[in-house]
Order: structure tokens, then sequence, then C-alpha cells
């Protein structure tokens, strides 16, 4: 089986042809040549994957899912949400976003966090369309200062819970194990296989 997942995200692609395996082929936007700067214009993570996978269908009538991901910070009543990859401006830089929301949290010691991710995918078999929604979440917190090298975004500083270590010391082996990602793509995978 082979299923478009619509990112040109080296790390998101990655991560999810390590949780998947070899049961699926996983195809990118550039594998399909698309090119086009997909919008993201919904005020929630669902609308905007799922706009996001409708797009690739509709322009390329192939199956597809679609994710997206935000932080919820309680302080912060739930931000940056569906804007984490552009909160600190357009330019999707993690260090100033790292930044922004550390400077945003201060001193508060309420620093309960999570990743939520929803996954919208779409399946044609060229005569019927189904649509379906997965979603997965971490909870943890957020630490005062980065810790860690792997991953991307906000690891450096995502505590999850149980754990000493942030997602960027545990390591894309452990991480793609807990993930709100890996959570998600386990709900999409055991889905698909089941077709």
């Amino acid at each position: 089986m082979k299923i478009v997942f619509a990112t040109n995200n080296q790390h998101k692609l990655s991560e999810i042809r390590q949780i998947i395996g070899n049961q699926i082929e996983i195809l990118s936007l550039s594998d399909i040549g698309c090119h086009d700067d997909i919008p993201e214009t919904a005020d929630t993570l669902e609308g905007n994957a799922l706009q996001k996978a409708q797009y690739v269908y509709d322009h390329y009538h192939l199956s597809c899912f679609a994710d997206d991901t935000g932080l919820e910070v309680d302080a912060l009543n739930g931000a940056p949400g569906v804007y984490s990859a552009r909160y600190a401006g357009e330019g999707h830089d993690s260090e100033a976003n790292m930044s922004k929301l550390l400077r945003e949290l201060g001193n508060n010691n309420h620093r309960n966090a999570r990743f939520r991710t929803v996954i919208a995918l779409i399946l044609s078999d060229g005569e019927h369309v189904e649509k379906h929604i997965f979603e997965g979440i971490a909870s943890g917190s957020i630490i005062k200062e980065r810790r860690g090298t792997e991953g991307f975004g906000y690891d450096p500083i995502f505590l999850p819970d149980g754990y000493e270590m942030t997602f960027a010391e545990l390591g894309n082996d452990v991480k793609n194990k807990i993930s709100h990602r890996a959570k998600a793509v386990e709900k999409l995978a055991a889905f698909l296989t089941n077709q």
C-alpha cells in the first residue's frame, strides 16, 4: 500500500517512516511532484490537517494524510497551539519560538504543557472517499533552559511526564515510542493495516 504524507518536513517524514515501518510505503509531497505552498489557514489543528489532506486529494487524487501539531501550555491559555511553528514569526524558527515561549512563561512555576498531534486521513478507492481523524497527546512540562540536541521544534524544552530527560535528550528511538505524533501515527497505522 502507498499513501502520501502531505509534508516536505524531513524530520516528520523520517519519524513517520520509522514508526510505520515497511508495511506501508509513505510518499512525501516531493515524491508526487507537489511543490506548492499548501495553505494552513484554519484556526484549529484538526482544520489545518484536513485542509492540507484535502488539498493533496483534490489536486492529485491520491489517498493521503496530513498532520498538524501544536504545543499547548496551560499557563498561556493553550498557546502557542495552532501557531506553534510560527509563534515568533513566519520564519518557522525553532530557536526564536523557544526563546519567545520561555520569555512568556518567565518565572511562572505552573509549566504544564502537552503536545497534540492531529492526523487527517483521506482514503479513496476511486469510487468512495472516507475521511478519518486520529489524535495523539504527550503530556509534560516546559523546563526553564534548553537541554539536548536530538529532535526538532520545542523538543529541548519539553519534559514528558514520567521522564527525567527532554524529548531532545531522549533521542528518536525513545521519542518515537512515546511522542504525540507516535500515538497518532500508531492509531493511523492500526487503521490502515486493518483496511
